[in-house]
C-alpha cells in the first residue's frame, strides 16, 4: 500500500492508502475524498478529479498531452501544479505525495 494525502475543499487533510497499479482517482473515490467526482470514470475528459500537487517526491510522471488538453479545455482553475488524478498511476515512488482537491 502507498500513502497518499488529499486536502479536501473544506481544508480537511486525509491520508489514505492506495493499491499500486490503480489510479490516484480510484483510490480517492474509494476512500470517499470530497470533491473528486470522477464523472468520466477515468477517461481523461471531464477534469472532475482535478487536484493540485502540493508536495511530491521524485516519482510523479510528467503530464501527457491528453491530460494537459483536458485541463486547459475544462478547467478555469488550472495552475502550474494541476493534475488529473485519473492519469496518475499509484506506485511506491508516490509515497507521501499531497494533493489539494480543486473541487467542482
Amino acid at each position: 500500500m502507498v500513502k497518499l494525502t488529499f486536502i479536501e475543499p473544506s481544508g480537511n487533510r486525509r491520508e489514505i492508502e492506495a493499491v499500486p497499479g490503480q489510479s490516484a482517482m480510484l483510490a480517492a473515490t474509494a476512500a470517499g475524498i470530497a470533491g473528486i467526482a470522477a464523472e468520466c470514470g477515468g477517461s481523461c475528459v471531464c477534469a472532475t478529479c482535478h487536484c493540485r500537487v502540493v508536495e511530491q517526491g521524485e516519482g510523479l510522471p510528467e503530464m501527457e498531452d491528453a491530460e494537459r488538453d483536458t485541463l486547459e479545455f475544462t478547467s478555469d482553475a488550472m495552475g502550474e501544479t494541476s493534475r488529473l488524478t485519473c492519469q496518475i498511476e499509484v506506485t511506491s515512488a508516490l509515497e507521501g505525495i499531497v494533493f489539494e482537491v480543486v473541487g467542482h
